[in-house]
């Protein structure tokens, strides 16, 4: 039962994790039912969907770094950089600070309601704009803003947040947002998964916790990096000739389904 609940939350990570329905809450629905993992586990599934990013979206940043002297390709790659900056720099801010509401079931099932919503108020809006695959400055710095947004309150998605922020303060465009929040996010989420590592690593040395299978992690690994590359690429695919609203209905359907299970004792 070890291998296939770590083969389904390697799915469950690597069909949600870059889809904007948030992969903390499946992940925290199926750990109700399958366990709890340690952290190292969960790092490392999450480390596999970025892999999957990264192989879809390498030969976009080998183009930015070999073309830098192309001032079109500097100015993107700068504004990637800012983008990165403002999540690392105030992410570590946060971090001490400590402000992080709780990974439970209340506060994911209104993140996911709210969120929900305003996705579909937010396209609204930006379906009304003129149509720019422009990524500005202030693109750049709402994006690196939405990510922290994200990390504070668990159940946001990542994804959907810098999505949005960029249709929303200009990029209209919705293949050019996603482009661009999954290009931030490779360099956010390699960050944050390695400091996640080295400090779960350090706390589990200090406390003398049970070795990890390794196994397992490597199964899991793997099954979420080739589910998030399928995934990925059918979203790149999807949203070329259709809206996220199908997402938000999801999200806010599941969010209804949380609490309604929070009151039948099915999760706590």
């Amino acid at each position: 039962m070890d291998y296939i609940n770590a083969i389904l939350l390697g799915i469950i990570e690597g069909i949600t994790e870059f889809l904007p329905i948030s992969s903390t809450g499946h992940l925290l629905i199926a750990e109700q039912w399958l366990g709890a993992r340690s952290d190292t586990f969960n790092v490392v599934i999450q480390a596999g969907a970025i892999l999957a990013v990264t192989f879809i979206y390498w030969q976009r940043i080998l183009s930015l770094v070999l073309g830098i002297n192309d001032p079109k390709n500097r100015d993107y790659l700068l504004k990637l950089i800012a983008a990165f900056l403002i999540t690392a720099v105030l992410g570590l801010v946060v971090t001490k600070l400590g402000f992080k509401l709780p990974t439970s079931v209340t506060p994911i099932a209104w993140a996911l309601i709210i969120g929900g919503i305003w996705m579909i108020v937010a396209e609204q809006i930006a379906a009304r704009r003129p149509e720019s695959t422009k990524v500005t400055w202030l693109v750049a710095i709402i994006v690196g803003l939405a990510q922290i947004v994200a990390g504070i309150f668990p159940g946001t998605s990542r994804s959907g947040a810098t999505i949005f922020a960029a249709m929303l303060f200009g990029t209209g465009n919705r293949a050019a947002a996603t482009e661009f929040a999954f290009l931030v996010g490779i360099p956010t989420m390699y960050a944050a998964s390695g400091y996640e590592l080295l400090k779960t690593l350090k706390a589990a040395k200090l406390e003398n916790a049970p070795p990890e299978n390794w196994t397992l992690l490597g199964i899991a690994f793997v099954v979420s990096m080739v589910v998030a590359f399928v995934s990925v690429k059918w979203l790149l695919g999807y949203i070329r000739s259709n809206r996220f609203t199908a997402f938000a209905i999801y999200r806010i359907v599941l969010g209804v389904a949380l609490f309604g299970m929070l009151g039948l004792g099915w999760v706590a």
